[in-house]
């Protein structure tokens, strides 16, 4: 059972970090990370950050340690401890991004480059990654193209056919991270005369490899690369046609979900460097944590965070009981890319609220915490990608419910195997889930019932007011309906880990204070919206809510859970 939440530790605290779990190789990486970053201190990772100092320390680090052999490979191609596990996958994201971005990035486009190599069924390829894993080596995935973007569609690499069955390989990729020390570089492109797509393996090393750039102002290398006339073999290839179009979207269905667990951990220290800045402040005589307006501040950063944890982690659930039956991750997946990550831009804005002109500051963990988090959102595809795929889901999920078994806590060390055998990437909107009523009913909290109300107007609005043809044709106006889609998703994930995860009622009430306010905003723009009809505008209407007022309640959350966290954690320098 998974024992990094509960009632006095919600969120992460490197000095206080202990696991109970059957993991014993995995909790003494995490010791090692720790000791790594903190023996590093603040001031070196962030002189490293101004610089835009390559991270060799930290490859080397990983190389020694076996980080990434141990954490990112299926248990056929390494040892015994090795295996693709997404409880430890999360967590490990969340542990990088605690302490940098940049190092959570050359392990996330590491997770995107192996992504194509394990869901092929070329043995020599796969047996090559898994070696190069052991040797400390770091992979890459060419997909992004610099004039189409997330546009695979129009992609332009490509192979064309030469006599003797081999091909030469033409096109450049862009937006590459580890692009210019990968010696596995996933690329995807067609077939030049049949126009099939394709996925193969390049290697930065190589003659006709040629390394363009590094196309950001950054420590990590985001490539951009081509390839000239790059002979490419049968042995070079993993997939062609469908399966190398489902691969690389299977993979970023895979990758994409670590985006959220970057913005918990960034948050997450943010947050103590905050609370520990603010709590030792005295403005006008006052301290600055007595302040109404900051404590306001503080409980919503902190209940936004710790509900961004319980969503996350309840996805990790299902996303480790997928199978060809059960594809419900797909939903929860986007939402953890979508929703996560831009709650997390939103913890960062109410923090900064608090510290003001303390979040420029060159030497806290915040100034860089305050310009990466507007990364998340923006990559493995944007906020309105995913919030597109997010809607097709709609219909059935307040419509068509399934019955499921009852998906338990899924902490076990036990390799995902079916994450690389998912199957064609068609068919959403068949995609069934179970009803989200029964665990809404089991609680009568406050604001928990006001938003249930909330979700009964938005289901009579699509009953009743549905969007008509030119609507649904308006991605502005789906966005915003698909705000108020995703808003009850978020709220079923988080009521079902609060059980699992015993979180008290005052501090689960105060998280859906927050949820009814953002659920109010979003219907408001919706009522808003120049083509909103009179039918849509009045439930819309009836959908603003005003959250029910607890002093007592707030008081509790503030001095149990958010102000008991000043001066527990502090990077050392």
């Amino acid at each position: 059972m998974d024992q990094f939440l509960g009632e006095l530790h919600v969120l992460l605290n490197p000095k206080k970090y202990a696991v109970n779990h059957e993991d014993k190789a995995f909790q003494e990486l995490v010791n090692k990370t720790i000791t790594f970053f903190e023996t590093k201190g603040l001031k070196q990772v962030k002189d490293d950050d101004h610089n835009r100092v390559w991270y060799a320390d930290f490859l080397e680090f990983v190389k020694q340690e076996q980080v990434f052999a141990t954490l990112l490979r299926p248990p056929q191609y390494g040892d015994a401890n090795s295996r693709w596990d997404t409880w430890r996958i999360a967590h490990y994201s969340e542990l990088l991004a605690f302490y940098g971005l940049a190092y959570w990035y050359t392990w996330q486009v590491s997770i995107l480059g192996l992504g194509p190599i394990w869901m092929s069924d070329n043995e020599l390829l796969k047996k090559r990654a898994g070696q190069l894993l052991q040797e400390g080596e770091v992979f890459a995935f060419g997909l992004s193209e610099k004039d189409h973007g997330a546009d695979i569609y129009s992609t332009e690499m490509s192979l064309t056919p030469q006599e003797d069955g081999t091909y030469l390989a033409n096109g450049s990729k862009y937006y590459i991270g580890n692009g210019n020390v990968a010696k596995m570089v996933s690329t995807f492109g067609k077939i030049s005369d049949s126009g099939d797509y394709v996925v193969f393996v390049a290697n930065y090393l190589h003659e006709r490899y040629d390394c363009v750039k590094n196309v950001v102002s950054s420590q990590n290398y985001v490539a951009e690369y081509a390839l000239n006339d790059y002979p490419i073999s049968d042995e070079d290839i993993l997939a062609r046609g469908r399966d190398a179009w489902d691969m690389v979207l299977n993979t970023v269905n895979i990758g994409k979900y670590n985006l959220g667990w970057a913005s918990i951990g960034m948050s997450t220290h943010a947050l103590s460097e905050a609370i520990n800045h603010a709590s030792m402040r005295k403005l006008y005589k006052t301290h600055v944590t007595d302040f109404p307006h900051i404590r306001q501040l503080f409980v919503d950063a902190y209940t936004r965070l710790v509900a961004m944890k319980l969503f996350a982690l309840r996805a990790a659930d299902y996303m480790r009981s997928a199978s060809p039956d059960d594809k419900r991750y797909l939903l929860y997946n986007p939402v953890v890319k979508m929703k996560v990550t831009t709650q997390g831009e939103e913890v960062i804005n109410l923090l900064w609220d608090v510290i003001a002109a303390k979040g420029f500051e060159k030497d806290t963990f915040f100034e860089m915490a305050a310009r990466d988090i507007r990364a998340l959102p923006k990559l493995e595809g944007t906020v309105h990608v995913n919030m597109a795929l997010i809607v097709k889901f709609m219909a059935n999920y307040f419509f068509k419910p399934a019955k499921y078994p009852e998906i338990e806590t899924r902490s076990e060390p036990e390799h995902d195997e079916f994450l690389f055998h998912q199957g064609p990437t068609k068919g959403l909107g068949q995609i069934r889930f179970h009803n989200y009523k029964p665990i809404y009913d089991q609680f009568q909290l406050p604001n928990v019932s006001v938003f249930k109300k909330q979700i009964r107007l938005l289901k009579l609005l699509l009953l009743v007011a549905k969007p008509n043809e030119s609507q649904r044709k308006d991605i502005d106006f789906l966005l915003t309906l698909g705000e108020l889609f995703t808003q009850v998703v978020y709220g079923q994930l988080i009521l079902e880990n609060a059980q699992k995860y015993k979180i008290n009622e005052d501090l689960l009430d105060q998280i859906f204070d927050f949820m009814v306010r953002d659920f109010s905003k979003h219907a408001l723009q919706l009522y808003s919206k120049t083509s909103s009809t009179r039918k849509q505008m009045r439930i819309c209407s009836m959908m603003i809510k005003k959250p029910m007022v607890d002093p007592a309640r707030f008081s509790r959350v503030w001095e149990k859970d958010v102000f008991t966290l000043k001066d527990q954690y502090q990077m050392s320098n």
